[in-house]
């Protein structure tokens, strides 16, 4: 029997052993962690056996246990470098249309060749679905899908409105708006452009003439023209509108020969914004003019022809410093000159919050949700199956799978550019392994103590 008890302490210094060596092996296997064997007694006895002179019968492995403590993390350079601070999961499958799911803390994903957001395995990291405003809109597992980055481009805007701000010279002399011509510098006092962008994001160079007034005998009044790609547009009212009694100034130089319409900007004599007429003469209650549709003849890549863009120019009379356009002594300057547009834009990066919204950056300054990365939990971590490569699967021990979004609920919240290190402690399992090493000596001893006993009785004559 005691060969037997013997034999049974040097099994279990053996698996004490292996585990200790599995640790210390994977102390740099990102998303590990550390196991423990624990050992129970062997004590059999029977109805008639005397259980207060009763041996044990040896030890036995009773389980592996796997301890889920938080491993330190390791910053990287890598936005899909992920780690989790806290409880939780990142669910996998081996194919985007697989529900075969399997559950690491292993981070380290990158981008397939068709953008799709893998491991080292190739293994699918899925997300929940989000809408336009970042919400997730199910956090079941269910209906997770593959997080994947886009290959498309951001999406254009075609511009609506210009914000313009200016100082025009009071010091200028007058001119004849009827004499105005945008290939002849000296038939307008200034000039100012800015790019606008059409539906398919396209650029066009919108200019504005300003043409100080000497034809009524009042001062203070200047005409704004406008053209697009070197084209006059005529000027309408701020709700799209125009009349026949509507201001024209001449255009020399156009196909037509047509005068083109103008709004007239007036001031007071201190050089302070008073208001805009609309081509139709009547002073706008918005302070704000609107070409008319662009038409085919400058929109002629086939996007929106009817687009109309307004000129809004900021007329703030609650503000306690001068902020609109102003006519004051000094020389022509644009202060601010803001267009709504968006031209289309390349994917520049990605970026993942703490809650594991997936949020795309484009070259246009816009970006967009994607996806929010899933996290899962278990009642039981330590119930999990273990497969290779840092991944469990769901059992019966465990308990069901709960999906969930990172900071919410006992959920941690998921680190970009970060990776969680195995929780080993390599000190502690050297140490470990001593002991382990001492006690399969003091049990092989114990064997040869017996076989000597066996060859001493074996001996006897």
């Amino acid at each position: 029997m005691s060969f037997n008890i013997a034999l049974s302490g040097v099994s279990a210094a053996q698996k004490d052993l292996d585990v200790t060596a599995n640790n210390i092996a994977n102390v740099n296997t990102v998303g590990f962690k550390e196991s423990r064997a624990e050992f129970g007694d062997v004590y059999a006895s029977s109805l008639l056996a005397g259980s207060k002179t009763k041996v044990g019968d040896g030890v036995l492995t009773q389980e592996v246990a796997q301890q889920f403590s938080q491993g330190s993390l390791q910053f990287t350079n890598t936005a899909l470098d992920l780690a989790i601070t806290g409880n939780g999961f990142f669910a996998t499958v081996p194919e985007i249309t697989s529900r075969d799911f399997s559950f690491t803390r292993a981070g380290q994903f990158k981008l397939d060749s068709d953008n799709f957001v893998v491991n080292s395995n190739g293994d699918n990291l899925l997300g929940f679905p989000v809408n336009s405003d970042g919400s997730s809109s199910s956090v079941a597992l269910s209906t997770t899908v593959p997080v994947r980055v886009p290959d498309s481009s951001g999406s254009p805007q075609q511009t609506s409105e210009v914000d313009i701000r200016m100082n025009l010279p009071a010091a200028d002399s007058g001119l004849d708006p009827a004499q105005f011509d945008p290939d002849d510098p000296l038939s307008y006092n200034a000039a100012t452009s800015v790019t606008v962008y059409d539906s398919l994001g396209d650029s066009h160079v919108m200019t504005y003439y300003f043409i100080k007034d000497n034809t009524t005998g009042v001062d203070n009044e200047w005409y704004v023209a406008t053209s697009v790609d070197d084209q006059l547009v005529d000027l309408v009212n701020s709700d799209g509108s125009n009349s026949n009694t509507a201001t024209a100034v001449h255009s020399v130089g156009t196909s037509t020969g047509n005068g083109v319409t103008a709004a007239k900007m007036q001031f007071s004599a201190g050089g302070d914004f008073i208001g805009i007429q609309s081509p139709d003469g009547i002073s706008t209650t918005d302070y704000k003019i609107r070409t008319e549709s662009l038409g085919a003849s400058i929109l002629s890549n086939g996007s929106d022809d009817t687009q109309q863009i307004a000129v809004d120019f900021n007329l703030n009379p609650a503000s306690a410093t001068t902020s609109e356009p102003t006519q004051f002594a000094s020389s022509f300057e644009v202060t601010s000159l803001e267009q709504d547009g968006l031209p289309v834009g390349r994917l520049t990066g990605i970026d993942i919050g703490p809650d594991g919204l997936v949020r795309a950056t484009f070259s246009n300054g816009t970006s967009e949700p994607i996806v929010r990365v899933a996290l899962v939990r278990f009642s039981n971590e330590q119930g999990l199956t273990q497969e290779s490569s840092t991944q469990w699967k769901e059992s019966i021990l465990s308990g069901e799978a709960l999906a969930g979004e990172a900071t919410t609920g006992t959920f941690g919240e998921i680190n970009s550019s970060a990776l969680e290190q195995a929780n080993v402690n390599l000190t502690t399992e050297l140490i470990d392994m001593i002991i382990a090493q001492r006690n399969f000596q003091a049990n092989s001893r114990a064997l040869e103590v017996n076989n000597q006993l066996n060859q001493t009785i074996l001996n006897i004559r």
